[in-house]
This record gives structure tokens, C-alpha cells and sequence, in this order.
């Protein structure tokens, strides 16, 4: 059973095309997909298809499969539009919450924000004005949901509100279908949601925030009739509206798509170019995945599948680039560092924690850590910290405003990660020292053999250009590489926040290394 297919995330759809093929073999396969918004001709059509030479089966005559509506019982859901368009849709989300919560009856808000940050600003200012409520009425508790908080932190959007409460949930889209939150009975729609987007020519996938799509914005809606009437308040106007796109583009046409052909490689699916995708992925991004893997070394020159490297780094359960890394720290004797930084970065910047109204505080806690070199060996230097002198306990990690459960999350993901490397036979020294004379450098060239790829040269007005020259980008405000200088970089991770491009885990590099370890996907043009 496949569900939340309407999302067309890469997994499913690739689920879906090895479901197709595996049920060639075995007709007497039962396969229920199932969703919300589901396009089910598309899907029921995308099955009766045969190969190439051979015909189609008529998808009405139920050989293949049939098309089955459940109603699920909603009530009415009122929409409400701006009559113009909102300057900043963040503090119109919040100036709403205030307007539903002293003219509406009882009931929880829903907010579909489009990040993190913008959450947390939001949740803070609610928190803040909140406070100037008469006592006599109602209080607010402004709640975030997303994915970089931990489940103890995702569960307490579920519990019911102190007496005299009304919950505000301010949500990225993981709540328009992963989960139904009871009480709803207003939801504020600001238009907007952070899809991942990845650009062929530069080899950049960022997360850009874009309109939503009818069908999301349909979706989003309908939490708020799950359990009586209720109002969503769109943060646009109605002309806008007419104008968004149905459907977004299936996540398939806009990633980075060099994990899952290294993937479908490792199941035995040599010719990806012929796997039956539901929709085909552009040739742009096929191509440049292949270039990709090939100058990591997981593909040979015919684009086989290499032996060992390529068939571990797709065992690995890391992305290629930091499989490559991972793989190649032997040989740079910088294992136990490099273990360490893979699971701190898969962490996804939520290391620090910002107590109450403590930025400055933060920062002064964060330069105790800092390596000359960036972020990767800044987030070593926290990890072995850690470990060793905070003895793995929460008081460290309050002391040094340090998230304690996702530090606690590196230590089993590194643990992982080990377990791997011991399966392939490679034995990791744990003499966990500050790095030796010489093993920080050792690090920054085994980290460059792994992210070449994302490279980047400083300008002199402070920002970077990718190595094509095309994209401007600046280190983000939460680097240690902001504000300082350093020719040349590689990054772990790009995104887009209003018109600026941002690159975050950032570490010097030198130009020579970006020659030496990629296998010839740069080349120096004489002059």
C-alpha cells in the first residue's frame, strides 16, 4: 500500500515504477495507492501501460485496476480572501491570529508558514504580544511544527490546551496531510511552502520558497472542517488565487537526482534512462547526476556501478557527496573526525538553541567552539566537547546553548554510520584528541574530495561565486565563515531566503585540492 501518492515525492514515484516492474513477474500483486487529492486516472493509466512494443490494456476494463472514492466526512469550511496583497505575509499571520482570536468563538489555529525561522519568529512575537491580553480573556499558546524539532517537541502540538487556552499551531506543510491535529477550526494560509529546487547548470539544489498550488492550498482548507465548521484565511487575493498552478512540479523535475540513480544502480537497474518513471525526470538532470557520480567515482566509464565505491556509498544511508567522504577518510586518517562531522551536519543546523531573548549569549558560546578553518571543524570541536568534558549530559549543553536531543541524535547517528564502515572492514581509530598538528588539514581535504562539487570562490565585495561564475552566494548569518575571509570554500548546504542565495557549513579549502581530488570534473583554462 502507497499512501500520500499525490505528494510525488522521488521515493514514491520511484516506488511506483519498481512496483510496475516487479508486478510484470508476479500479475497476482495487489497494489493499493492511496491519497487525498489522488489523480487516479493518471495512476491507474500510468499501470495499464505496458513496455515499449507491446499494447495497452483499456484501463475500464479492470484488468489492471479500478478507481475506488471514499467521502470522508468534512464540514463546510468558510474562505476568506485579502482584498490586497499583504507587504509581509509573516506579520499578517500574526495581526490575523489577534483578529480571529478577539472576534471568533473557541477554537484552535493552524498556520502554514514556510520555515523554521519564520515559525520562530512568529511563535516569539504571538508569545510576546500575547502578554498584553486583558486577564479576564482568553490566553494564546503559540506552538511550532516542524521537522527539525524532536518528536517530544512535534507531540505537544496533539495535547489538549490548559484551560482558558487557545493553541496556535504555526506549521511548515508538513501538517496540509501527514497528520490531523484535533480542534482545528481556523486555519491561516499565508500562500506560500519551501520546495527544493536544483538547478542542472550549477549544480545547486536549494530550497526556494514559491506560491502554493490549488491543490495545496485545497488541502490546507480542509483541516479546517475535521471536526465542525470552520474559516481559512488566505493571505492573498482571489485574483491570486485563479492565477496559482494546479499541481506543483513532481519533486522528481526539480531534485538533485544523483542519490537515487546511485539507488536504482545498487537494485540491479542499469539502464535508468529506460526505467518507467510515472513522470520522466528532464535529460538535464539525469546527465548531470551521472556526471556527478562518475567524478565521485560510484559509476565507471560505461556506467556501471564501481566495486567496492559505489556499491558502499549506496548502502550508505548518507547522501553521495558525504558517502564519498565518509569512504575516503582512511586514506586522509581522519576517520573518527569525519564519522563525527557526517552526523553533526545531518543534523540540519540544529545544533545551537537560542534561550530566552540570549543571541548575544549564543554567539559568545559558539566563538568557544570555533575552529579558524569553519563550521565542519567549529561542529567537531562541539562534538568532542561533548562527549568528553560534558560527559554526554544535558547541563553541558544548557550551559553552552547546545540543543542537548540532537546532540544526543548525532551520537546514534554516528554510531550508525560506524557500524557501516565496520561492515565494509574499515576499522576506526576512537582516540577522540582535539585533532592533531596537521589533522585539520588532513579533514578539509577529505571533505574536499567529497563536496568538490560545491565549491565556491570569495569576490572582494565579501560574497562567493559558484566555480561557473553564475550564482551569487553569501555565507549565512548562523556561519562561523560570515564576515570572514577565505578564497576559496566548499559548503554543505544552499537556501534561499528572500532574494539572497545562503550557504551554510562552510569550510576553507585551497584551489590546488579542488584539482587534485575530483577526478577531473574541473580543469584549468590557460590564460
Amino acid at each position: 500500500m502507497v499512501d500520500e501518492a499525490h505528494e510525488r515525492s522521488i521515493s514514491t514515484d520511484i516506488l511506483l515504477g519498481l512496483l510496475k516492474k516487479i508486478r510484470r513477474r508476479r500479475p497476482e500483486l495487489r497494489i493499493i495507492i492511496s491519497s487525498a487529492t489522488l489523480q487516479a486516472e493518471e495512476f491507474l493509466k500510468f499501470f495499464s501501460e505496458t513496455s515499449e512494443g507491446q499494447e495497452s490494456v483499456d484501463i475500464n476494463d479492470n484488468l489492471t485496476g479500478a478507481i475506488i472514492s471514499l467521502k470522508g466526512r468534512t464540514y463546510p469550511v468558510d474562505v476568506l480572501y485579502l482584498e490586497s496583497p499583504a507587504e509581509d505575509y509573516v506579520e499578517k499571520v500574526v495581526s490575523t491570529v489577534f483578529e480571529i482570536h478577539n472576534s471568533e468563538p473557541g477554537g484552535d489555529i493552524l498556520v502554514f508558514l514556510t520555515g523554521r525561522e519564520e515559525i520562530d519568529a512568529a511563535v516569539q512575537t504571538i508569545a510576546e504580544r500575547s502578554a498584553d491580553l486583558p486577564l479576564e480573556t482568553q490566553a494564546l499558546l503559540p506552538l511550532p511544527l516542524y521537522a527539525g524539532l524532536t518528536t517530544e517537541q512535534q507531540m505537544y502540538v496533539f495535547d489538549a490546551p490548559p484551560e482558558n487556552t487557545r493553541k496556535v499551531i504555526l506549521s511548515t506543510n508538513i501538517a496540509e496531510a501527514s497528520v490531523t491535529i484535533d480542534g482545528i477550526v481556523y486555519v491561516i494560509d499565508s500562500g506560500f511552502v519551501k520546495l527544493r529546487a536544483f538547478d542542472p547548470r550549477t549544480g545547486i539544489e536549494s530550497l526556494t520558497i514559491t506560491p502554493v498550488s490549488k491543490a495545496s492550498a485545497a488541502q490546507r482548507a480542509g483541516r479546517a472542517g475535521r471536526t465542525k465548521p470552520g474559516k481559512c484565511f488566505r493571505l492573498f487575493t482571489e485574483d491570486a488565487y485563479k492565477h496559482l498552478p494546479d499541481t506543483h512540479p513532481p519533486e522528481i523535475q526539480r531534485s538533485n537526482l544523483a542519490p537515487f540513480i546511485l539507488q536504482l544502480k545498487a537494485l540491479g537497474i542499469d539502464n535508468v534512462v529506460r526505467f518507467e518513471f510515472l513522470t520522466p525526470p528532464p535529460a538535464e538532470l539525469m546527465i548531470k547526476a551521472m556526471e556527478l557520480l562518475y567524478a565521485l567515482g560510484a559509476l565507471d566509464e560505461y556506467s556501471r556501478l564501481t566495486r567496492p565505491l559505489g556499491m558502499r556509498m549506496a548502502e550508505l544511508a548518507v547522501e553521495p557527496m558525504m558517502a564519498k567522504t565518509l569512504l575516503s577518510a582512511s586514506s586522509f586518517n581522519c576517520i573518527s573526525e569525519i564519522l563525527t562531522i557526517a552526523a553533526m551536519t545531518s543534523l540540519g543546523g540544529a545544533v545551537w538553541v537560542q534561550q530566552d531573548g540570549g543571541k548575544k549569549q549564543m554567539e559568545s558560546a559558539r566563538r568557544k567552539f570555533a575552529a579558524e578553518e569553519g563550521d565542519h571543524l567549529t561542529l567537531l570541536n562541539v562534538y568532542q566537547a561533548f562527549v568528553t568534558k560534558g560527559k554526554k549530559e544535558s547541563r553541558f549543553c544548557h550551559d553552552n546553548y547546545l540543543n542537548f536531543k540532537a546532540l544526543t541524535r548525532a551520537v546514534s547517528i554516528r554510531g550508525q554510520l560506524k557500524r557501516y564502515l565496520e561492515r565494509f572492514g574499515i576499522s576506526v581509530d576512537e582516540s577522540l584528541k582535539v585533532p592533531r598538528e596537521g589533522r585539520a588539514d588532513q579533514v578539509r581535504r577529505c571533505l574536499t574530495a567529497g563536496y568538490f562539487a560545491h565549491a565556491a570562490k570569495m569576490q572582494p565585495d565579501g560574497s562567493y561565486r559558484n566555480i561557473e561564475g553564475g550564482t551569487v552566494l553569501y555565507a549565512h548569518p548562523s556561519s562561523l565563515m560570515f564576515n570572514r575571509k577565505a578564497e576559496w570554500v566548499i559548503f554543505h548546504e544552499v537556501m534561499e531566503t528572500g532574494n539572497k542565495t545562503f550557504i551554510r557549513d562552510i569550510t576553507k579549502i585551497e584551489k590546488s585540492w579542488l584539482l587534485d581530488y575530483s577526478a577531473g570534473f574541473y580543469q584549468t583554462k590557460p590564460r
